[in-house]
């Protein structure tokens, strides 16, 4: 089982929450740590979560989910509101970087996720559902690629684009198929032909034999 959906079964299901996308990230900036702290918690890794309830009303929610190093279960850190939301920064209007900031309206944080595709997925996904759940004021998505949050045209042009790709694996796959079979095909003649010669051959040699 994947960590996602280790994510899902874990933390969110028995919230009565069904998790629709996540990504795995890193801080791009530290936190101060208090004076008085001391030692350290070790390694961990981090997933930001979009989760929404299956109860009606309907409420999207962002968690900050963590899983410390030794260990195969998941902790639930954080956990805002979409409407506590205020931006979403996605730093590089391309999308070719992986760093993004959430802008909450106690503070922000600044991620860097695991690659520029998941942190594309997590803001389309995140952007998709504001639009459908949020009925009051909907968080601002700054500097991100058209294509991620461009309404239901861009969904379906992304969708578009991957089943696109599909449709030309398919056809190559397809046709290196009917170049495979003619090839079999075409062994399977010149073997019948080589034995017909020999049989041919045989036959010959004991007629002049006898």
């Amino acid at each position: 089982m994947s960590a996602k959906s280790a994510i899902g079964k874990e933390v969110f299901a028995p919230r009565d929450e069904k998790m629709l996308a996540a990504a795995q990230v890193k801080r791009r900036t530290k936190k101060r740590i208090p004076f008085l702290a001391t030692g350290g918690v070790g390694d961990y890794s981090t997933f930001i979560c979009l989760s929404v309830t299956k109860k009606k009303p309907q409420q999207l929610y962002i968690t900050k989910v963590k899983q410390f190093e030794g260990s195969s279960s998941f902790a639930k850190r954080s956990q805002w509101m979409v409407e506590q939301l205020q931006q979403v920064n996605g730093i590089d209007p391309k999308g070719d970087c992986p760093e993004f900031d959430l802008v909450f309206d106690g503070g922000s944080d600044q991620w860097q996720a695991s690659s520029s595709t998941e942190k594309s997925m997590f803001i389309q996904i995140l952007h998709h559902y504001c639009q459908r759940h949020c009925t009051g004021r909907k968080p601002d998505f700054i500097n991100c690629p058209s294509k991620l949050v461009g309404g239901t045209r861009a969904v379906q042009s992304a969708v578009d684009d991957v089943t696109g790709m599909v449709q030309k694996a398919s056809q190559a796959l397809s046709e290196r198929g009917d170049r495979l079979t003619r090839t079999e095909e075409k062994t399977e003649e010149m073997m019948n032909s080589a034995q017909q010669l020999a049989d041919t051959a045989q036959k010959l040699a004991k007629k002049y034999k006898n």
